[in-house]
């Protein structure tokens, strides 16, 4: 197609005005721009704590505990027969504290529990079995009471004695009726020589048993 002198202009002068919009464009919209865009719209890494476990275990411990086959009583100051043997002692002393009968000697009652207990308690608990106002009344109302017991839970350990938690429970025959009760004791076990014994015991609500009952 043959353009004259004037529509050569025209076109010629629409093609710079393209161009410079084309310009503007780019250089309000440049590279920068949009890598400063890009930028901002991305996503940045957050930094995020991650519980890691040392590369390896500390001196001395060569892997996991095994529930199966840990043995806690190396690390008490009690054996694993030692621990039995105090747990028995403890429920068979209540047992026995808590048996009586009316027409059987106090000394016979005493030695019952003189054969569990340390020196002093043993001397204690004799001399209040003895005591005549509660002998008068159990000979009166013809008092027979048998004594049970079991062991609740262990409330401390020491290096040479164990506080139990013991119910103690008892079937009461008193004036022909018979009734139940139960007691909470606390009751110490310690290392008397060679053996062991029941050191002191008190209602396990009573705190700590230092002081015998």
């Amino acid at each position: 197609m043959n353009l004259n002198e004037r529509q050569r202009r025209l076109l010629f002068g629409g093609l710079v005005v393209v161009l410079a919009v084309i310009g503007v464009y780019l250089t309000v919209a440049g590279p920068g721009d949009d890598d400063s865009g890009d930028s901002d719209a991305r996503p940045r890494p957050s930094a995020t704590a991650t519980a890691t476990g040392p590369a390896s275990p500390p001196p001395g411990i060569q892997g996991a505990v095994d529930p199966n086959s840990f043995d806690v009583y190396r690390l008490l100051p009690f054996s694993r027969e030692e621990f039995a043997t105090a747990a028995d002692l403890a429920g068979r002393f209540v047992a026995a504290y808590g048996t009586y009968r009316f027409d059987e000697p106090p000394e016979t009652y005493a030695g019952r529990l003189t054969a569990l207990t340390s020196g002093d308690l043993g001397t204690q608990l004799a001399r209040d079995a003895s005591t005549p106002g509660i002998l008068e009344e159990r000979r009166r109302e013809q008092v027979v009471a048998q004594g049970s017991a079991s062991i609740d839970q262990v409330s401390d350990i020491a290096d040479n004695s164990i506080i139990f938690v013991v119910t103690g429970r008892q079937q009461v025959t008193k004036g022909g009726k018979t009734s139940g009760d139960s007691k909470r004791y606390a009751v110490t076990v310690a290392r008397d020589g060679n053996s062991l014994k029941v050191y002191s015991f008190q209602p396990a609500d009573a705190g700590q048993a230092g002081d015998t009952g």
